[in-house]
């Protein structure tokens, strides 16, 4: 048995020797966490239990720290209602579908091939759940929802919600637009923040919430610097009906170190979040635009190829795709299968537009397959200027993390 835990001991230093020290990483689907963050992870927490209906005893401070987070992400989303306590992003848009649309009714999301999250394609929950699906019609060119066709499929179907649900999401939708055409329907509207939600945080993104979604869902671990996990954002309305549902049919244990660190997660959002998402910003559109100069395939909109955190680095074929990111592994970059490359592990590394240029070069090295031991060696380099995390509160104990926690909660 030690050796069985040597073993796992060496390839958890191997992993964090890898992905930690001496890689960088693309995958706009991941970011870090703060040590502070981090470190609430592990407190006694973990081993607890709370529940709304006081069963559990002892839970006098986990329960305040629910509340202090809550009100947080309210103040921070501008939301009526916020619950912390989904296990995931998928798990979030499980309770919100569970809570707010019923069997056999309709909703228009975006398919799959348009970018859309897989798990709301028609064979996935919405079939679990017995909801029709139709998707929305999309601009293949611009990255965008197509607003006319939109309303003429409204009209045609009669949708009971519309959900705006991108795992690619280059550019803002046209929520708003939508919205001030369909208000005096009795259709509601959905977007899942999933992958801009830091952005959204920062204001560096539109609001669903400002523009007339009445519920904003997602996971809080992709732009946004949080554990992984999930969130849901809403009305009063839309809330009251989500309290119903999510405990005990969807969540009984929402694991309490995941909510305590989320909490000051969000705190760090709140006092960070606007410089954090501007240079994310930034630095995304340095990269496609510095890989487009260098004629790799960037996809999106022309006149603006991101106004994200993801760039779309797509070679016309999944085979071709995940052929260049095994490439790119090699020599130490880290993406997705699909290149979805994303700047917001690196920009809160404390990378900028010169780094972000070295990054591009070092991608279209790999691309015309120079000296891939060079490459790597390069990228060692330039990883290992920027291990200092930043947007955060630096050099804290614990008992200073909890004592932050609790000031926001006054």
């Amino acid at each position: 048995m030690e050796e069985l835990f040597r073993s796992l001991l060496g390839l958890i230093k191997n992993h964090n020797e890898w992905r930690l020290k001496n890689s960088i990483n693309l995958i706009s689907s991941e970011n870090i966490l703060s040590p502070e963050v981090r470190a609430l992870l592990a407190v006694d927490f973990a081993g607890r239990y709370t529940s709304r209906e006081s069963f559990y005893r002892g839970t006098k401070y986990m329960d305040e720290i629910e509340k202090i987070g809550t009100e947080v992400a309210k103040e921070l989303f501008n939301a009526e209602y916020a619950d912390l306590r989904p296990l995931s992003g998928h798990i979030a848009t499980l309770a919100f579908l569970a809570s707010s649309i019923k069997e056999n009714e309709t909703i228009l999301c975006v398919s799959p091939e348009d970018g859309g999250y897989p798990g709301m394609a028609k064979n996935a929950l919405p079939k679990f759940l017995g909801i029709n699906v139709e998707y929305l019609p999309f601009n293949k060119e611009e990255y965008i929802i197509d607003v006319d066709a939109t309303l003429n499929l409204i009209e045609k179907v009669k949708p009971n919600f519309i959900i705006f649900d991108f795992s690619l999401i280059l550019r803002k939708q046209p929520v708003e637009e939508i919205y001030s055409k369909i208000k005096d329907k009795e259709i509601k509207i959905a977007y899942d923040g999933s992958h801009v939600l830091g952005l959204i945080a920062g204001g560096e993104f539109q609001n669903p919430l400002k523009e007339g979604a009445v519920a904003l869902y997602g996971s809080t671990h992709k732009s946004f610097f949080g554990p992984q996990g999930g969130i849901i954002l809403s009305n009063k309305t839309i809330g009251d009906e989500i309290d119903k549902v999510i405990f005990p049919s969807i969540i009984d244990n929402a694991h309490w170190n995941r909510i305590a660190s989320l909490t000051l997660a969000l705190i760090e959002m709140k006092e960070f979040g606007k410089e954090y998402a501007k240079q994310v910003v930034r630095n995304s559109k340095r990269l496609a635009k510095a890989l487009f100069e260098f004629g790799m395939p960037i996809k999106g909109p022309r006149d603006i190829l991101t106004e994200s955190h993801q760039v779309y680095l797509d070679f016309g074929n999944k085979v071709e795709n995940q052929r260049f990111a095994i490439e790119l592994e090699r020599v130490n970059i880290i993406t997705d299968s699909a290149i979805r490359l994303g700047t917001n592990e690196v920009t809160r590394l404390g990378m900028k537009e010169k780094e972000i240029d070295e990054i591009a070069e070092l991608i279209y090295k790999t691309y015309k397959k120079e000296d891939s031991e060079k490459i790597k060696k390069e990228v060692i380099k330039l990883k290992k200027e920027f291990n200092e995390i930043h947007f955060r509160f630096n050099n804290l104990n614990l008992e200073e993390i909890i004592e932050i926690i609790l000031k926001n909660g006054n």
